[in-house]
């Protein structure tokens, strides 16, 4: 039996890739996939995950969208310079259309019922702002004894993308994940900018990917913009598979490798709104860590998602 997983998402160009790395890999059990506003509006995140998971030949994968809007404060901003207008570099009509009809219940709803469901521990895998997760284990408690672990794309210790000291999915709704990171007592691994920036997939990669079939090839073609963006980060033709480095250690947990701190969230609303902050005190005191991923093997990271997303495991 492989890895029991729940992604929540919000696609979203590396998004599609995380999706598509666990829908592919025939060691996990993708239960489901909720969704999340972020990248996109949700109606959008939420098409999108449906089309993906259609493009991977899934339509066994039931989808169903949840929170469009984050705990108490509005979203400033959203991603459509660095992903699209529509989340996938203006490519998301290409997909097939989805066959399978969303679920008529909300993702906390489909959350629970596939974890009670579940034959053994779930992994959830939260590469979107943590809205939904909040709620789950907010209005559920019962449901955290069957969470294995929940690995979280966010954050960043030294830097932040949305602004200096915030990343992306945690700048969102900084309230939800303090809930996450700070107040709960599940598990967590949380895979931040200090590792995913290092994790760059260059132009080689992405042909090596591209000559390997169709599918390979429609998830090249989903980053033209996507690339123009990361081109001027990195100064070289590649790409930031955030969401994907999270999920490569869903699924095969050790493929990053973790130091464990106290967490806190900044939900102020100074400069450093949605800041994690890592005590890395010899000492620190007591209370709720997080294994933070902060090393791998690049070139063995790089050859699993190629492996999988090509399909020559």
């Amino acid at each position: 039996m492989g890895t029991r997983l729940i992604i929540d998402t919000d696609p979203g160009v590396d998004d599609a890739f995380a999706i598509g790395l666990a829908a592919l890999s025939d060691d996990v059990e993708l239960l489901g996939v909720t969704t999340v506003f972020g990248n996109v509006p949700l109606e959008t995140t939420t098409l999108n995950a449906r089309r993906l998971l259609e493009l991977c030949g899934r339509p066994d994968v039931p989808v169903a969208a949840g929170a469009d809007r984050p705990l108490v404060h509005a979203q400033l901003d959203r991603a459509a310079h660095v992903h699209g207008a529509d989340g996938l570099s203006g490519r998301s009509h290409t997909l097939p259309e989805p066959t399978r009809p969303l679920e008529s219940s909300d993702a906390v709803s489909l959350l629970v019922s596939l974890i009670e469901a579940a034959d053994g521990p779930v992994t959830l895998a939260p590469i979107g702002p943590l809205t939904n997760i909040a709620l789950l284990l907010a209005a559920h408690p019962g449901v955290k004894a069957k969470i294995a672990r929940i690995v979280i794309m966010g954050g960043g210790l030294h830097h932040g993308n949305s602004t200096p000291a915030a990343e992306f999915n945690i700048w969102s709704d900084p309230e939800a994940a303090r809930r996450v990171l700070v107040e709960e007592d599940v598990p967590c691994v949380l895979v931040p900018l200090d590792l995913t920036h290092r994790c760059a997939f260059d132009s080689a990669w992405l042909g090596k990917l591209a000559a390997s079939g169709p599918l390979g090839a429609t998830l090249k073609s989903l980053t033209a913009e996507y690339l123009a963006h990361y081109r001027t980060e990195l100064g070289f033709d590649g790409i930031v598979l955030h969401d994907a480095v999270a999920v490569a250690e869903a699924i095969k947990p050790g493929i990053l490798v973790t130091e464990t701190y106290p967490i806190e969230v900044d939900c102020g609303f100074g400069a450093a709104r949605g800041a994690t902050v890592a005590d890395r005190r010899l000492k620190p005191g007591g209370g709720r860590t997080v294994d933070v991923a902060l090393d791998t093997d690049l070139d063995g990271l790089r050859a699993f998602l190629l492996t999988r997303l090509a399909g020559t495991r």
